[in-house]
C-alpha cells in the first residue's frame, strides 16, 4: 500500500502542470471533449438507430448536461469575456486551440464507438450530403435544405447572442446571481433552451470549436474535403458568426443591465467609503 501511494505521488509530481494557462487550456480541452462526446454521441445514437434510440429532445439534453461541467468550452464565450476585459487576450488563442482539439478528440471517440454502426448505416464511402446514408452531420453542423447562407449567418449570430446574454446574467455578481456552485448547471440549462428553440435551421453550433474540431476530424477520417466545400462553404458560418453574436450579446447585456448594475455597485461602494471617512473624522 505504501509503495502504491509513493508511486502515485511520484506520478502526480511528474504530471503536475505548473503553467496556469496550460492547465486551464487542458481543462478546456477535456471539457469540450466531453461536450462533443456526449452531444454528438446522442446525435449518432439517434441517427444511426433511425430514431428508435433517441429524439431531438435527447440530443439537446445531452449537449445541455454536458455543458454543466463548467469552463468556457466555447471560443466565442472566451472572445466576449476578453472584449469585456474580464479575461486577458493571451487566453483566447490558447483556449481556442485546446477547445478545438478537445472537440476533435471527442468526435474521434464517437466515431470509434459507433464505427460498426456507421458502416452498417451507410456501406461504402461516407457521404456528406445529398444521400440517404449521409453521416457527416452526426459530427459537425450543416444547414437544412431551406436555409440560405445569409439566414444561417443570422441564425448563428442570434443563437450565440442569446447564449451570451444568459451567461453574463448568470455570472453577474450585481444582478441576483444564481447560488454559488450552480452557475455551470444553469449555463447547461441555457444551452438546452437554445437547442430546443433554435436548433432546427442548422443544429445550433453557436460554438466555433464544437463545429471546427469534428469537421476537421471527418475531413481526415474519410468524409473528405466536402465537409468544408459543401453547401457553399457553409463551414465559414459556424466558424465566424458566433464571434459576432458573442459581441452582440455582450453589448446587449451590458447596455441594458450590466453597466447599470455595475454603476449602482460603484455608487454604493463610494457611499460606504464616504460614511466610513465621515465617521473617522468625527471620532
Amino acid at each position: 500500500m505504501e509503495k502504491q501511494k509513493a508511486a502515485l505521488e511520484k506520478l502526480a509530481e511528474i504530471f503536475h502542470v505548473k503553467h496556469p494557462l496550460l492547465r486551464q487550456g487542458l481543462a478546456e480541452c477535456l471539457g469540450t471533449l466531453v461536450l462533443v462526446m456526449f452531444g454528438c454521441g446522442a446525435v449518432a445514437q439517434t441517427a444511426l438507430s433511425g430514431g428508435t434510440h433517441g429524439t431531438f429532445l435527447t440530443v439537446n439534453l445531452a449537449f445541455g448536461f454536458a455543458a454543466t461541467l463548467g469552463g468556457h468550452l466555447n471560443p466565442a464565450v472566451t472572445f466576449a469575456l476578453c472584449v469585456l476585459g474580464r479575461e486577458p487576450w493571451r487566453k483566447f488563442p490558447v483556449f481556442f486551440l485546446f477547445q478545438t482539439l478537445g472537440a476533435f478528440l471527442g468526435a474521434g471517440i464517437v466515431c470509434g464507438m459507433y464505427f460498426d454502426a456507421l458502416w452498417a448505416y451507410g456501406p461504402g464511402s461516407p457521404f456528406v450530403d445529398g444521400m440517404g446514408n449521409a453521416t457527416a452531420a452526426i459530427f459537425a453542423t450543416y444547414p437544412s435544405k431551406h436555409l440560405t447562407l445569409l439566414n444561417g449567418f443570422f441564425d448563428q449570430v442570434i443563437g450565440t447572442a442569446a447564449l451570451l446574454v444568459c451567461i453574463l446574467a448568470i455570472v453577474d455578481p450585481h444582478n441576483n446571481p444564481v447560488p454559488g456552485g450552480l452557475e455551470a448547471f444553469t449555463v447547461g440549462l441555457v444551452v438546452l433552451a437554445v437547442g430546443l428553440s433554435m436548433g432546427f435551421n442548422s443544429g445550433y453550433a453557436v460554438n466555433p470549436a464544437r463545429d471546427l474540431g469534428p469537421r476537421l476530424f471527418t475531413a481526415l477520417a474519410g468524409w473528405g474535403s466536402e465537409v468544408f466545400t459543401g453547401n457553399g462553404y457553409w463551414f465559414l458560418v459556424p466558424l465566424t458568426a458566433p464571434f459576432l453574436g458573442a459581441v452582440v450579446g455582450a453589448a446587449v447585456y451590458q447596455l441594458t443591465v450590466g453597466y447599470s448594475t455595475e454603476g449602482e455597485a460603484r455608487c454604493k461602494k463610494r457611499r460606504g467609503e464616504d460614511v466610513t471617512t465621515t465617521t473617522t473624522e468625527e471620532a
